[in-house]
Parts: structure tokens; sequence; C-alpha cells
């Protein structure tokens, strides 16, 4: 239906460009894998002995007691449970509003769009914390308070405006011919945002996917606020209660840390695909 228009260009496709890339992989690398490593390295050391003077890349001897230990004190394992069930839930809705709002904005008028732009960024310019007590208040209202819907809601609403505006770009720089060529086939805009303009910038889902992910399952202030049973508890609360353990303690600490980092992690090298190929397997496009 659309075979006539091109696959446009690749995400990096000058030398230059792969060299600025394999330039960015090493430096990620250097700063972000040592630090890891020694979190790692500290959370396999025998709990209960004082810190070592100096980091240590191999601790002698190797214990997982931490790990055994840090599971009952903290509850990680329901802690991972409830970040989970926020993350499942407030993750792929918030893509969802936020691409939708994105593909809205850029079919709307100039006018529209210009008002529209501009209040997103004076609401990313309000600091978050001026929106706690409102938001507290209306939740304590709806008696919602010390439930895991707080944590979920805001994806209601893109959870971002930043995230709106980035799908905005991305939806303005597809082709002019794509969206005539779908208003001619009559499609609905919902049919066009589904089978042609989403399929083009998966590199923006998938990073907005991979930050939406990391934000929301490291997200300490709202679960404060809101929650208080601590079977509600997610990781970020949970780490703070082994965070008080004394220091020959350490390793119990830094073994949920661990636990808490593996996802993100996990969540950052599966988006790498997409981040760095953004052509069209579905053949729509060529």
């Amino acid at each position: 239906m659309v075979r006539g228009l091109g696959r446009g260009p690749a995400p990096f496709p000058s030398r230059s460009a792969r060299w600025w890339r394999t330039l960015g992989a090493v430096f990620v690398v250097l700063v972000f894998v040592p630090p890891l490593l020694l979190l790692v390295s500290g959370s396999l050391t025998e709990p209960g002995q004082p810190p070592p003077p100096t980091p240590r890349l191999v601790p002698d001897p190797l214990s997982v007691t931490g790990y055994q230990e840090a599971f009952p004190l903290g509850g990680l394992a329901r802690a991972t449970l409830n970040s989970a069930v926020v993350a499942v839930c407030a993750v792929p809705l918030s893509v969802l509003v936020a691409s939708w709002a994105g593909f809205a904005l850029a079919r709307a008028s100039r006018r529209v769009t210009a008002v529209i732009v501009a209040a997103s960024l004076l609401a990313l310019m309000a600091p978050a914390t001026a929106l706690l007590l409102p938001r507290f208040v209306v939740f304590r209202f709806l008696g919602l308070t010390d439930t895991l819907v707080p944590l979920i809601a805001p994806a209601l609403l893109g959870a971002s405006p930043l995230y709106v505006l980035i799908y905005y770009l991305a939806f303005r720089g597809l082709p002019a011919d794509l969206y005539d060529t779908c208003r001619l086939s009559d499609l609905t805009p919902l049919q066009t945002w589904w089978r042609f303009a989403l399929p083009v910038v998966r590199p923006v889902t998938a990073g907005l996917t991979a930050l939406s992910f990391i934000l929301t399952w490291s997200n300490f202030l709202d679960p404060l606020v809101y929650v208080y049973d601590r079977d509600l508890f997610t990781l970020p609360l949970a780490l703070r209660s082994l965070a008080v353990l004394d220091p020959t303690n350490f390793p119990v600490f830094l073994a949920g840390a661990v636990v808490a980092t593996v996802p993100p992690v996990l969540v950052f090298v599966l988006a790498q695909r997409w981040f760095l190929h953004s052509d069209d397997p579905t053949g729509r496009f060529r």
C-alpha cells in the first residue's frame, strides 16, 4: 500500500557515526561496569566482618550469606513482586498514552500544538515535590492510599510531559507522504498510528520503555508517601530497611542492591537492539 515510501536514513549511516557509537559504548562500559563489579563483589563478602580498607574485586572468602539474609530481613521477595506489578502495569500504560498524545499532537494544528508544547514545557519546570501534597489529598479522598494504585495512576497521563514531547518530535519527523497515503487509503488515525507510524519510531518506544521502567523501578519517593503496609513495600523501601544495618553487615545491603539492580540492567541490555537498529522487518516500508 505504501511501498513507494523509503525506509528513511539508517540510524548510523556513516563511518563517523559508527565511530561515535563505539566511543559512546566504551564510555558507558568504563563508567558503569566497574561500580557494578564492585557492587557484586561486596555482596559476596562474608557478613559480620568490618568493611575492607580498600575495595576488593574478589573477596576472600566468597560467601552468599548476604543474599540468604537479605531476603528474610528486607522482605525482598515480596518487595520484588510488588515492584514488578507496578512496573508491568505502569510502564506499558505510560508509553501507550504518551504515544497516543504525541501522535495526536503531531497531527494537530500549529496553534494548538504551540499551546500544548508550551504548557508541557511549563509542567516540566514544576518540581515533582510540589505535586505531592495535592496528589496525596486526591488519593486520600478516594481512599487509595496504602495501595499500589497511586504508583500506577500517573501512567494514565503518560507519566511525564517529556514522554509526550519526545513522541511528538518523533512523529512530526515522519514524511508527510506517509500520512497523506494513509488518509487516501481511508485509514483512521488509530490505524495510521498502529500500522505505520508506531513501527517507524520503535527505537523511540524502546528508549522510553527502558527509561520508564528504570524510573518506575527505582521510584522511592512515591511509595514512601503513599504506602504504609510492609507487605506493599517496593524494592526501594525494602532496601531502605536494609540500609539501617550496622556496617559489619554491609554485604547484606549490597546483596539487596544487586537484586534491585539486575532488572534495570537487563532491560537496558535488551533494549540495545532497538536503540541501534531501526529498520522495518515487517516490510511495510520497503
